[in-house]
């Protein structure tokens, strides 16, 4: 009974993760990605204050100087400061570097920092083209499919292909459902996020790996059970553990998205999600997918005798 349960909810869990890839490839088709500036190009520009300032205040006196959109991010003391400013202005315009700087002299005479006797020093200012965002666009892409036809390889080797696609298949729903989430929430992606969307593709492959070695030891060692039932049997041998460091994983991550702020939002939202649709995915796709692609439950023992066969003749 217990055993026809837990199929029902890996059969069932399977056609929400594939709801969920539905919905989030709709999402990213109809609303886009909101690129940051490491994609698009644009001018950062860094300054400190001699003395602390309310992000509120500072981000309301930017606003009377800086001509188009801009984000403001601030260090913990609210003395360190970063100025994010697309390349194109709303009107289609480029945002030329002298311009997009000027603000910066009349920020140290406006009324905000002539009242507090607060002293503006540049510290930096930096440019990236539109090519060279393209470029990042292009290698990060690269640096993912690599990673995907590096694992394939390897776990076909390692494992049986069934499993090798199932886990990459669970790789590629994570990764799609976390873009999905991006472009739903319209949150900025940026080089962190795509750095996550690495640490995120490591993390689910390790739950995946795991299951996958329990299955493959438990089919080697089967007595006549259906592969159905080895496959929940080495899932339940298996979730303590993976509800144990994923949850303490959400927790740490949880408490990063909480403290660090704005700057890290958007790595810290993109692990916390990647996780947990993670550890869905090891479970209802890549332990699923080689029941539903033909395996036999005796794949390995038969493979064992095949190899001792050839042994014994030789």
């Amino acid at each position: 009974m217990l055993n026809d349960k837990l199929s029902k909810l890996r059969f069932m869990g399977l056609f929400l993760t594939l709801f969920l890839v539905l919905i989030s490839t709709g999402t990213m088709l109809v609303r886009g990605l909101n690129l940051g500036i490491d994609f698009t190009g644009g001018f950062i520009t860094e300054f400190s204050t001699s003395q602390s300032i309310e992000p509120s205040k500072m981000e309301q006196a930017l606003q009377a100087h800086i001509v188009g959109k801009f984000e403001l991010t601030s260090a913990e003391d609210s003395t360190n400061w970063t100025v994010r400013q697309p390349e194109l202005l709303s009107d289609g315009t480029k945002n030329d570097l002298l311009t997009s700087n000027a603000w910066l002299k009349n920020l140290q005479e406006s009324v905000l920092v002539e009242k507090s006797n607060i002293t503006i020093i540049p510290l930096d200012s930096d440019y990236i083209g539109t090519q060279i965002g393209q470029e990042l666009i292009e290698q990060g892409g690269l640096a993912m499919l690599t990673a995907l036809i590096m694992i394939l390889v390897y776990l076909s080797m390692r494992f049986e292909w069934r499993f090798a696609l199932g886990s990459v298949l669970a790789l590629f729903h994570d990764i799609v459902v976390v873009i999905g989430i991006f472009a739903w929430t319209q949150l900025e992606f940026n080089l962190t996020v795509l750095a996550s969307m690495l640490a995120i593709i490591g993390y689910s492959l390790n739950d995946s790996i795991i299951v996958a070695d329990r299955i493959r030891e438990s089919m080697k060692l089967n007595q006549g059970e259906s592969l159905s039932h080895v496959i929940n049997a080495a899932i339940r041998s298996t979730l303590t553990r993976t509800l144990i460091t994923s949850g303490t994983t959400l927790a740490t991550i949880g408490s990063l998205w909480w403290l660090a702020g704005a700057p890290l939002e958007g790595f810290s939202v993109a692990l916390f999600f990647g996780i947990f649709v993670g550890t869905l995915s090891s479970i209802c796709i890549s332990a699923t997918f080689p029941e539903l692609t033909g395996l036999k439950v005796d794949y390995y023992q038969i493979k064992e005798q095949e190899a001792r066969e050839l042994q014994e003749s030789i």
